[in-house]
Order: structure tokens, then C-alpha cells, then sequence
């Protein structure tokens, strides 16, 4: 396996989790295995994590748009969610994880709204790797609803028009406290963000793999840290202004 450089890990990775339902088809099994087949793959890039030192893992888990798939599809996914936590809640506290959410958690069922409030408030004083899920997640809601607030503060007196930058912005999102994603990686050779991070996204290093999620392995993730330690991220600059 790859040696990485520790000195030079990404603070923060986002993962595109696609393929559950492909993987399911490819083995001629019902979607929902596919699903729970992913939740595997999920514990062990959690565990690859934790134990090389990421600080942020995000993943994309339950999209806005997914509300829109049959309802037993998302019965069964909530489901599998409300299982991940129930599971892993030992896991994490023994292993300094801490759980966070970013996206419209309210439209979550009542259970698994409550099971995912408790996992956050058990894992809340670790401060090792943050486990950050995307659920009833979408970026173009998250920027509106950034946007929403700042006018908010202009009618109130609270800002003006001049004070509003990047920064001012950044404040309002579900990530305000994280950086923003080094790498993101989606599986299953789709080409394209489907309304994830898309503010956060501007200067992170894409990969796009053709693996299936729940084939993705601690070697994949190796891949591609030590291929992004070899990229040269330059954030407008020239290679000369860096060096």
C-alpha cells in the first residue's frame, strides 16, 4: 500500500457515496442490499480515517432529491440510517468520532431525527475525527437559505450591503465551522456534483472513480490521498508565486 506523507493529510474529505442500487443489480439482488452493502464500505472509510488522521469526512448520504425515489426505498433507507447510528454510537465514543449533520434534518422521520440527535449529543466532547452526514441535503437550498438570512440582517439593521464577502457569506452555511473540502470523491463514474457542496467545492481536488461504492476500499482512499499529496494546488497563483 501507498505511503502517504503525514505532514501534508487533507483536513477535510467529501465522498460522493453512488452505486449502492448498480452493485445491487450487478449481483442480481435487491436495491436495499446494495444499500446496506454501502454501509459496510462506509465503516471502513470511517475507520481509515480515524486511524490516519483526517479531520472532516462528509458524506453525502441522503440527498433532497432522494425524497423523490419510492417510498419503500426511503422507508428502507432510513431504516439502514437509524441502524448505522444505533451500531456505531459505541464505536465512535470509544474511538473519539464525533457526528455531525449538515442539511434540512427537521424533514427526517420523527425516529431517526431523534436516534440522530442522541448519536450527536453521545459523541458531542469528542474531538478527534468529525463524521459530517449530508442528509435532506442539497447546496443550492443551503446557499438560498444563506441567503435568506443575510437579507435578514440588511432589514434589521444587523449588516449592510458593503460587509457582505465571501467570509460574511461562509457564516451562514451548514459548514461555517469546517473548512472547506480538499478532495471530493464520487463513485460509480458519474461526472457531475449532483447539488453537493457546491459553494465549499470551488478549489477542491475532484476524483472520479469508476468503483461502485460498496466496492470502494481502504485502498482506493489510499489512491487518492497520495495522488492529491502529488497535485500542486496553486488557488490562482502560478507555480513561481509558490515556490
Amino acid at each position: 500500500m501507498e505511503r502517504l506523507d503525514t505532514e501534508n493529510l487533507p483536513a477535510h474529505i467529501a465522498i460522493i457515496m453512488d452505486g449502492n442500487g448498480r452493485w445491487a443489480k450487478k449481483y442480481s439482488l435487491a436495491r436495499i442490499e446494495g444499500h446496506r452493502k454501502g454501509a459496510d464500505a462506509v465503516r471502513n472509510v470511517v475507520r481509515v480515517c480515524r486511524e490516519i488522521g483526517i479531520q472532516y469526512l462528509t458524506l453525502y448520504a441522503f440527498s433532497v432529491e432522494n425524497w423523490k425515489r419510492p417510498a419503500d426505498e426511503v422507508k428502507a433507507l432510513m431504516a439502514i440510517l437509524e441502524d448505522f447510528l444505533v451500531s456505531e454510537l459505541e464505536e465512535m465514543r470509544e474511538n473519539n468520532i464525533r457526528l455531525r449533520t449538515i442539511g434540512d434534518i427537521e424533514t427526517l422521520p420523527e425516529k431517526v431525527r431523534n436516534t440522530l440527535q442522541n448519536t450527536i449529543v453521545k459523541t458531542s466532547c469528542n474531538d478527534g475525527l468529525v463524521l459530517n452526514l449530508a442528509l435532506s441535503y442539497g447546496g443550492r437550498d443551503e446557499i438560498i437559505s444563506a441567503v435568506q438570512k443575510i437579507v435578514e440582517d440588511c432589514e434589521s439593521g444587523e449588516a449592510t450591503k458593503e460587509e457582505i464577502t465571501k467570509e460574511y457569506f461562509t457564516r451562514y452555511l451548514y459548514t461555517s465551522d469546517m473548512p472547506d473540502p480538499d478532495i471530493l470523491i464520487r463513485t460509480s463514474g458519474e461526472y457531475r456534483l449532483s447539488n453537493f457542496l457546491l459553494w465549499q467545492s470551488a478549489y477542491t481536488e475532484f476524483y472520479f472513480v469508476d468503483i461502485l461504492w460498496p466496492d470502494f476500499t481502504e485502498e482506493n482512499l489510499i489512491e487518492i490521498i497520495g495522488d492529491f499529496q502529488r497535485r500542486e494546488r496553486r488557488f490562482g497563483l502560478t507555480s513561481d508565486q509558490l515556490s
